[in-house]
This record gives C-alpha cells, sequence and structure tokens, in this order.
C-alpha cells in the first residue's frame, strides 16, 4: 500500500521507517525541502494550501494520514474526496481546538482543570472573577512545546494577557498543581480493536519534553485504570483509527486531563525499542487496515529528547542498553533534533542508566 502523510518532520520520518518493513512505500508533504522525513520517504515539497500538490499527494497514495494538527481543514477535506484520511477529520479538528477539547473531555465525564472561553478582554475579566488565579491563558489554536500561552499570577497579569497572546480566541484553564506529568498512548483499529501503552511520566524543562519514564513511578492503580478509561472513551468517541495520545495531570488517585494529540506522541517515542510494537507500527498498521501488534513493553526504558544540539554521541552509545535517534535537523536552541532511549530488565537498572545518560552533557534546552 501507498501511504501520504501530510507532514515531513521527525514524526513523519518515523512513520515512514516504521511503514517500510511492512511492505509500504511512503509520500510525505511538507513546505520545506530536506526535512527529517524526506531523506526517508518520496517527497512532494510544498505548502499545505496549495491545491495542486494537495491533489498530486491524493493521486500517488491508498491512505493519507498527518503527523501534526495544524494542518488546514481544507486540505483535509479535499483529499478526503479522493482517498480516506485517517485518523477522522473530527479528531483532527478536536484537537486543534483547546476549547473543543476539553468540552468533549466534560461531555465523556473526564476530569479537567476549571475552563473557561475567553473571546475578548470582557470574558477574559469574567472568566478570571470565575476560576481565580494563578490561571494559564492559552490560544485555543496553535501554540506548543510552551508556546501560545501566559501565566497570569496576579490580577496585574490579566489586563495585557489577551492582547499579548495576539487578541484571538482562547481559553482560560485554572493553574492545576499537580504531583506528576503522565500520559498515555493507545491505538484503535480499523474493526474497533485497541490496544493501550503502558502510562508514562513525563518531565519537562522550558515547556518542551526532556524525559519520560516507562512505566510511570509508584502511580496508584486507581490513576492508571482513569488513564485507560479515558483514552479508551476518547478512541470510541472520535471513531478513531490511528494512535492517540492523552496528557495528564496526576494529583494523588485522580487524573486530569490536559490534551489530546491525534497522532503518534513524543512521549511514546521509547516504544520503537521500549514495545513489542512500536506505535509507529502500530499507526501505520491501523491506518492500512492491518492488525494491531502488542503493546506490551520489554523491560522498562526511558526516553531523553534531544533539544538544541547533540551530545557527544559515542558516550552516548558506550552507555548499556542506549538508542539513539538523530532526525538530521541543523542544531537551533529549543529545536528537537533527536532522542534517546535507554532500556532496562527493570525500573531500577533504567534510572541508573537515564542517570548516566544525563550525566554526560549539559542537557539545557
Amino acid at each position: 500500500m501507498r501511504i501520504g502523510i501530510l507532514g515531513s518532520g521527525q514524526l513523519g520520518r518515523m512513520l515512514a521507517l516504521a511503514a517500510h518493513p511492512l511492505g509500504h512505500q511512503v509520500v510525505v508533504l511538507g513546505p520545506k525541502a530536506h526535512d527529517p522525513a524526506m531523506a526517508v520517504a518520496e517527497a512532494i515539497v510544498a505548502p499545505f494550501d496549495d491545491d495542486s500538490a494537495i491533489d498530486e499527494l491524493a493521486s500517488r497514495v491508498d491512505v493519507v494520514t498527518y503527523e501534526f494538527e495544524n494542518v488546514p481543514a481544507a486540505a483535509i477535506a479535499r483529499i478526503a474526496l479522493r482517498v480516506p484520511v485517517r485518523p477522522p477529520r473530527i479528531a483532527l479538528e478536536t484537537g486543534a481546538d483547546r476549547l473543543a477539547e476539553k468540552s468533549m473531555f466534560r461531555s465523556l465525564g473526564i476530569e479537567t482543570a476549571p475552563f473557561a472561553a475567553v473571546d475578548d478582554e470582557a470574558s477574559l475579566a469574567t472568566a478570571v472573577r470565575s476560576i481565580g488565579l494563578p490561571a494559564i491563558l492559552k490560544t485555543r489554536r496553535l501554540g506548543y512545546d510552551g508556546k501560545g500561552q501566559r501565566l497570569l499570577r496576579t490580577e496585574a497579569d490579566v489586563p495585557p494577557a489577551f492582547a499579548s497572546l495576539g487578541s484571538v480566541p482562547c481559553i482560560l484553564e485554572g493553574l492545576v498543581r499537580f504531583d506528576r506529568e503522565l500520559s498515555i498512548v493507545g491505538a484503535r483499529g480499523i474493526d474497533g480493536s485497541v490496544v493501550t501503552y503502558d502510562v508514562v511520566e513525563n518531565q519537562h524543562e522550558h515547556g518542551i519534553l526532556h524525559v519520560t519514564r516507562c512505566p510511570a513511578r509508584a502511580v496508584p492503580e486507581a490513576a492508571l485504570a482513569k488513564a485507560r478509561g479515558a483514552i479508551e472513551a476518547l478512541l470510541t468517541r472520535l471513531d478513531y483509527v490511528g494512535v492517540l495520545a492523552v496528557e495528564l495531570f496526576l494529583l494523588g488517585d485522580r487524573v486530569l486531563a490536559n490534551e489530546i494529540a491525534p497522532r503518534v506522541h513524543n512521549s511514546g517515542h521509547h516504544t520503537i525499542e521500549g514495545a513489542e510494537t512500536s506505535q509507529f507500527e502500530n499507526h501505520v498498521r491501523a491506518i492500512t487496515g492491518a492488525p494491531l501488534g502488542s503493546s506490551r513493553s520489554i523491560g522498562a526504558s526511558a526516553m531523553v529528547n534531544l533539544v538544541g544540539r547533540l551530545p557527544d554521541l559515542p558516550r552516548v552509545l558506550a552507555i548499556p542498553g542506549a538508542h539513539l535517534h538523530v532526525y538530521g535537523k541543523a542544531e537551533r536552541a529549543g529545536r528537537k533534533i533527536g532522542h534517546v532511549t535507554v532500556r532496562a530488565t527493570d525500573d531500577a537498572e533504567r534510572d541508573l542508566r537515564l542517570a548516566d545518560m544525563l550525566a554526560l552533557d549539559h542537557w539545557s534546552v
């Protein structure tokens, strides 16, 4: 089968690398030549609003998927007239709008931080009175890795906040004093079958994912069950096909949903070496109608993002259980240019190897 991918970054690259052993060919569409995925797949270099490029992609493939949420809805609609688009368009639209996303959580009984829509300065003032401070003002669309948001600590922070984000539709969320950040990745096939991966623990620096540990450490079983229930409910509600991730906050034995990613996810990179079937392979299996593979973890693992610059790579590879992924992107502050996964037989050995990895270099993002 021929698979089209909208987006040509590292997620597209890893999807293509997972597709090739299964006998599939891949065509990626992205606006920049020499993007990571273009080194391992056929490439169409064009913006996502180029109708002729969209038509070309649809003419060359049997199914289309995407590697990020901000693909124009018009492009998806145009492709869907000719070939299936998986995951479905509703998932893309919901994941791209924080208010729609939070409203979906609430409709499914999935707990969230308090939130309110903000369309202007007056509604921001109303939301602050309702939710209180501190709170976080976020744009409803776009924004990732800490971008597109403002922390409001005091009343003095409120008046300039809306304009500082471009006076675009926003959402105000109450600031959650969580214990830890978690996420869960799952996949759903065309036949409705579902697999979920172990809940993982995430550590961020400057709004960018720094370290993921699998499995998450000492999470109450009640919280794990709620995480699994949440992703299964979302996969069903969206009639989903492919891989979905849900980012969560842990508070005691409670979990609060933060946001979804309707695609393969950074916190699932460890599954390449740390699970029987990676998130990337299961996404390819799902969108092509193949049976899903086992999501069982292999031992314990941890993933470290390489952000800004590469460390001493030979020293990375000298650590037992280390697996290096370099994306082929130029070094730049705040940019994800690779990752390392370390795998071990148990949590204690994993944490020792992770400590050795983090001691190699200055990992500032």
